[in-house]
């Protein structure tokens, strides 16, 4: 969700991907659905690995994991508490989408006032 709100609203001052501590083999169709419900289309985004020395290269990581990132860290590191809303009520994705979205805009806006 982070990645597809950063691209859609934030590709004037950031270019966002995404990884994982333990990703999962495709995107949870409940993801996928609460995001076309606000016009972000995710369906094409494949999950992948944490890799330490590729975020080392990041000038931000956002970690929403809960725990802390192997390896050397990044640059500057960003610690975002969201729920997790696998397995639970459509409401649930609907209410982490709108946290996820609130934190991503409040991160573009900072960083387009940094330019």
């Amino acid at each position: 969700m982070a990645e597809g709100f950063a691209n859609h609203y934030g590709s004037d001052v950031l270019v966002a991907t995404s990884a994982g501590l333990s990703p999962m083999p495709g995107i949870v169709k409940s993801t996928v659905e609460a995001m076309d419900e606000v016009g972000v289309d995710i369906s094409a985004h494949i999950p992948s690995w944490y890799e330490p020395t590729l975020a080392a290269k990041c000038d931000i990581v956002v970690n929403m994991s809960g725990y802390r990132l192997p390896g050397k860290a990044p640059k500057q590191v960003v610690e975002w508490k969201v729920e997790d809303p696998y397995m639970k009520p459509r409401s649930a994705y609907q209410r982490v989408r709108t946290d996820i979205e609130q934190k991503v805009m409040q991160l573009i806006l900072g960083l387009r006032r940094g330019k």
